[in-house]
């Protein structure tokens, strides 16, 4: 075999980092700010949204959720993200990457501000409106992850790629700190204008009307950070492997890039090797791409099983650590605001710093070793919180608990939850680059919704009359943990099924640089 790569792309793999390596970086990052911001800042709202919409004055609890409509709000936007990832990948690799990538932005602000505008003031018409854009939200969101991932790749050099990806992908880590200080700052503000007494003072009062205003501001928000990167989305041009390997336009290829490295770069063409042209369902893929495809997607369902769940059981652990105080010792305004600072607080000690860490050692540790790592201490923290649980839960342990819980948070960030969205957008040929990405994630979202509906059920406690209202008993905070810790370890066996991108060429890991001697 000879190596037959494009003049073109060899001038992309060895250019040295430049300014506009930082510019897709903050292009393609802020879709994924945005997307984290989008999902996660329900989590900090869905109480508030209880005590409004569902309130009972003869309740000794504060309003909250029912476990349906819990569900629905949590899960819809998982739901649409699942889908997006599918469509938007496929037909990324059909009309290219830049024309879908619009597509998906505009989706993602019109939702945004759609969901926190309501169809009336009442239960049912505020939750089917915000379930409903909250489904396209998640629709135009799942877009964006096999795009930016992709678009990254193709635009980054050979040797820093891991590390641009991974920066693309830390946007999310920001995104979720966004969240937590945009509820933080929007509580602050409507608790000084609008100060009213605890539920155990006054069950009416507790809760003012104008405190509706602050979940529509908060998922409103979103829109902000998507609409200021619109015109640099529009204004970025085709990545080069797609015009020149999947469009076949050498000629355009050369002179964008040329453009985007001011460099001159010859025009050259290049003879098709029909061998390589081979389709998803072909036996040709299957033998080249079977198993690394198998790999991408066992380990991203396994990892977002157990990361969805611990997103979930955060605002329990919360409560039982107590770091938020009883529902009833607070008023709607104070809750909102417990619930961001202690989410905030964990997002800012061990998310946003994981994040970061697999950007700095990526390209020097490579990614089955940081995946592996990642799966190896996820499994070692989850069985070290869950077989001594009632340990953990005493009043005077809960600091340990915390560092422990924080610190699986951590290696899933420096770990499977960076390097299962890195690895898609590199080991592929360039005309199905997107769409195995896009499966890849969908895989992973399917993960998410059996870790955000299932463990929601099986967390609950054994003892029929300790559970959540409306939930039927399940296995218990231990025995979910334990569970969790399994899917982990199963998780670093299926790491080793995916190959090392690690300082190769994307035709050279993909295959397109062959042709016969």
């Amino acid at each position: 075999m000879a190596d037959q790569q494009l003049g073109v792309l060899k001038a992309l793999d060895v250019a040295k980092t430049q300014l506009y390596h930082f510019t897709a970086i903050v292009i393609a990052g802020m879709g994924f700010f945005t997307d984290a911001y989008d999902l996660f800042c329900v989590s900090l709202v869905t109480k508030l949204l209880g005590r409004l919409y569902y309130f009972n004055p003869e309740s000794a609890k504060p309003g909250s959720l029912p476990p349906h409509v819990a569900a629905a709000v949590n899960g819809v936007a998982l739901c649409g993200t699942l889908a997006g990832q599918l469509f938007f990948g496929w037909l990324g690799d059909k009309l290219g990457r830049k024309k879908v990538y619009g597509i998906t932005l505009i989706m993602m602000i019109v939702c945004s501000v759609a969901s926190g505008l309501s169809f009336g003031n009442q239960a049912k018409g505020v939750m089917t409106t915000l379930c409903f854009f909250r489904f396209w939200l998640g629709f135009g969101i799942g877009g964006d992850y096999p795009l930016s991932a992709t678009i990254m790749s193709e635009y980054a050099n050979k040797k820093t790629r891991g590390a641009f990806i991974a920066a693309v992908f830390a946007m999310q880590g920001i995104g979720i700190l966004a969240g937590g200080f945009v509820a933080l700052a929007v509580s602050s503000i409507f608790d000084k204008q609008f100060p009213s007494p605890t539920y155990d003072q006054d069950r009416v009062l507790s809760t003012p009307p104008e405190a509706d205003y602050i979940w529509r501001i908060i998922v409103m928000f979103g829109a902000i950070p998507a609409a200021m990167t619109f015109y640099w989305r529009m204004k970025m041009p085709e990545t080069a492997r797609y015009t020149a390997l999947v469009a076949k336009d050498i000629k355009q290829a050369t002179k964008d890039m040329s453009k985007v490295l001011q460099v001159e770069l010859e025009v050259e063409e290049r003879a098709e090797d029909p061998k390589l042209n081979y389709g998803l369902f072909s036996k040709e893929f299957l033998r080249r791409h079977g198993l690394p495809l198998l790999g991408c997607t066992s380990t991203w369902f396994l990892l977002d099983i157990a990361f969805y769940s611990q997103n979930l059981f955060q605002k329990d652990i919360f409560s039982a650590i107590g770091w938020i105080p009883k529902a009833g010792t607070m008023n709607a305004i104070h809750e909102v605001f417990k619930i961001a600072r202690a989410q905030t607080l964990i997002a800012l000690c061990s998310t946003v710093p994981g994040y970061w860490f697999t950007v700095a050692f990526i390209d020097i540790m490579g990614r089955f070793a940081i995946q592996l790592m990642g799966f190896f201490f996820m499994t070692v923290f989850m069985f070290a919180i869950a077989f001594p649980y009632n340990h953990w839960i005493k009043p005077d342990n809960r600091i340990g608990f915390v560092i422990m819980y924080s610190l699986t948070f951590f290696f899933a960030n420096f770990g499977p939850n960076a390097t299962t969205f890195i690895v898609p957008a590199e080991i592929f040929p360039a005309r199905l680059r997107s769409t195995c990405h896009g499966i890849s994630a969908a895989t992973g979202k399917a993960g998410a919704i059996v870790g955000a509906f299932g463990f929601l059920y099986a967390a609950q406690s054994q003892d029929a009359t300790k559970t959540d209202a409306g939930y039927p008993p399940g296995i218990g905070v231990k025995n979910s943990l334990i569970m969790l810790g399994v899917i982990n370890f199963i998780g670093m066996l299926f790491t080793f099924l995916v190959p090392e991108p690690k300082g190769k060429s994307l035709e050279e890991l993909s295959g397109e640089a062959e042709v016969e001697k």
